[in-house]
């Protein structure tokens, strides 16, 4: 396999149409790279998890447990920063390539001069976008009990206004992840992969959601199932449920686009 020394732009091919069972056969293909490389889906959820843990961290010691709801549906949505190293190690794996740590980690800090970055923005900016409209959320349905000291105890969630509020906000944060499940689908790994910008990588990966909606629905909702289930045990399932994931969404993006005729490895 070459390595890319000049980057030449790419042609993105057309996109396929999948059915149920490729969802299923992804899945057993993610399991089966993350056993081949674990101590890499380890050390790549292991950011996750410890941000997870800094974040509930911060809402205990500042005693605004109302953020829980928000940071809970909205930490999800970062997941994509984690993905990177996935798909390049399944992508080793493909190519049949030694799987290293310094091809991996070159992989994940060289993708700074190339266009995941852009998305990476859209991401960020994605969610302090949607924390802004949580706190609207917030204020509309609280009113004058954001004053008082309800804000500091789960009772808030037992009352009227915070039932409102927390269906609100799962509504609102199911929404903004949709959007970002679209834009985010195949342009992360298309990105890795080949040389395109990536406002390409994003209209490539709307395109493919669109033709293919039904089925990558019933994805979304088995990715928003298992991240939810791998979140309850003190967030420690995330160490399987996120490489798992990450390494199947690389397989996914095989199976809605064709590899390319000559594949160059960019990393």
């Amino acid at each position: 396999m070459e390595i890319a020394r000049e980057a030449e732009a790419s042609i993105v091919p057309e996109i396929n149409t999948i059915t149920v069972s490729d969802l299923f056969e992804t899945l057993g293909k993610g399991w089966a790279d993350y056993k081949k490389a674990p101590l890499v889906g380890l050390f790549f959820s292991a950011f996750y998890v410890l941000g997870g843990y800094v974040i509930l961290s911060v809402l205990l010691w500042s005693g605004e447990i109302w953020w829980a709801i928000p940071l809970t549906v909205g930490f999800p949505l970062l997941a994509p920063f984690a993905a990177v190293g996935f798909y390049a190690t399944s992508c080793l794996i493909e190519h049949r390539q030694p799987i290293s740590w310094r091809r991996i980690l070159t992989c994940t800090l060289s993708e700074r001069k190339r266009q995941i970055p852009w998305v990476g923005a859209i991401i960020v900016v994605w969610f302090l976008f949607y924390m802004l409209i949580s706190h609207v959320i917030f204020a509309i349905t609280m009113g004058l009990g954001a004053l008082t000291n309800i804000t500091n105890s789960l009772e808030l969630f037992f009352t009227p206004q915070g039932m409102i509020m927390v269906g609100a906000e799962i509504g609102v944060g199911a929404g903004f992840a949709f959007v970002l499940f679209s834009i985010t689908l195949i342009s992360l790994p298309l990105l890795l992969e080949r040389e395109v910008d990536f406002i390409t990588g994003i209209l490539t990966s709307i395109n493919a959601v669109a033709q293919n909606f039904t089925v990558l629905m019933l994805w979304a909702f088995i990715i928003s199932a298992l991240m939810l289930l791998a979140m309850l045990p003190a967030l420690l399932g995330l160490f399987v449920v996120l490489p798992v994931l990450g390494h199947a969404t690389w397989h996914l993006y095989r199976k809605l686009l064709d590899p390319p005729a000559e594949p160059k490895l960019y990393f």
